[in-house]
């Protein structure tokens, strides 16, 4: 045997831009962030629902590039929403468009929207010509403090969530809080879940300063709301440029506290149950989980959870109680599916205190039962 091994270096830059109307005049920060690469093409993506709560966004982009020296190939509009990943529909057509505009690898695919029409644009940009150049521009809550500032996209496949998906990190992810302003209060809140979550493993400070802001937050009060995205999107994008593990090559995915159950309960109840909805249930499972096991106290597990419900979430959704035909929870299913997901043993992420995880391989399905039984008591308590 002739072996070889070679360590290659690979370095990537991870640029992340908070401002606030990207495309009006004398607003620099996509001319800046473009001039740093040498393309001069650029296409946009735009999901059509912020179309519509933006009636002028096409107009603007359109001035905004006028006086700029790109070759600006236009806007083209698609559906988004969760059913955009369902299946390859929307990737074949953004392929279709990348090929017609005579995108290449040194041209700037700028792609406008939520989670789900950011995983899948820029799984599409991520593979034609095997990566053309990607600007993200997260317009939800959940898209910019966590999913938006990420390095991976994908779409749904075999009945589980993000099957099919690509690592690549985009040149840019712009967070333009304007955005955030169109949502309705219930989604603006909602997405607030991946702060929580992120202070929850990484930044206890964080959480007290949550903790503190509630009001404000729940008030959808600009200047703590704007700040809780910046704060979590940068906790978000330091752990992969920095944890050592961007492209989850080992077991240990600590931002995913909380979605082992989050992903099988909105595959279980065909995404009817949002993300974030599936997180905050997942997130508060985990919390109590924490606490039966003796790893988090008493007092830091109810703070999670008066947090999570002050925020207007529910810790409890009725698909924890489903059953399969051997009368077995089917949301354990998700411990499988996570740990396929990576390969390698079982790794799921608990609380040893507030801003503190610790990594586990195996659960106790009988505390598991004891917590899923407790956030129900708790859940019908509130509803009577």
């Amino acid at each position: 045997m002739d072996r070889h091994d070679f360590d290659i270096p690979v370095t990537f830059k991870h640029r992340l831009i908070f401002t606030r109307g990207a495309f009006l005049d004398g607003n620099m920060a996509v001319s800046d962030i473009l001039a740093e690469g040498s393309g001069r093409r650029v296409l946009v993506f735009l999901e059509e629902s912020v179309s519509s709560a933006w009636p002028n966004l096409v107009d603007e982009i359109h001035g905004y590039f006028d006086d700029l020296d790109f070759d600006f190939r236009g806007v083209r509009i698609f559906r988004g929403g969760e059913a955009c990943k369902a299946d390859e529909t929307l990737v074949r057509e953004v392929w279709s468009e990348i090929d017609e505009s005579h995108i290449d690898r040194h041209s700037y695919v700028l792609v406008i929207g939520g989670g789900a029409f950011l995983d899948a644009v820029g799984f599409a940009a991520s593979t034609a010509h095997r990566g053309v150049r990607l600007v993200r521009f997260p317009t939800t809550t959940l898209s910019q403090d966590d999913s938006g500032v990420g390095v991976k996209s994908a779409i749904n496949a075999f009945g589980k969530k993000n099957w099919v998906g690509s690592f690549s990190v985009p040149f840019a992810v712009i967070n333009d809080f304007a955005f955030l302003e169109s949502q309705d209060s219930e989604t603006s809140l909602a997405g607030l879940i991946e702060a929580v979550k992120v202070s929850l493993v990484k930044d206890r400070e964080f959480f007290e300063w949550i903790e503190e802001n509630v009001v404000g937050l729940v008030s959808l009060e600009q200047e703590p709301f704007s700040e809780c995205v910046r704060r979590s999107a940068l906790l978000h994008a330091r752990h992969i440029a920095m944890g050592g593990d961007a492209f989850e090559t080992g077991s240990s995915r600590p931002l995913d506290f909380g979605h082992w159950a989050a992903h099988k309960m909105e595959g279980m109840t065909d995404y009817q149950l949002s993300h974030a909805e599936a997180v905050a249930v997942g997130v508060a499972l985990d919390t109590i989980y924490s606490r039966k096991k003796g790893l988090l106290g008493e007092s830091e597990a109810n703070r999670v959870i008066e947090v999570i419900t002050r925020l207007g979430l529910k810790t409890y959704h009725p698909a924890l109680d489903w059953m399969d035909e051997k009368g077995r929870r089917r949301v354990l299913a998700g411990l499988d599916e996570f740990r396929e997901h990576l390969g390698g043993e079982l790794t799921v992420l608990l609380l040893q205190g507030l801003g503190k995880g610790i990594d586990v391989h195996e659960f106790d399905l009988k505390l598991l039962d004891e917590s899923i039984e407790e956030l129900r008591e708790m859940w019908e308590a509130v509803a009577r």
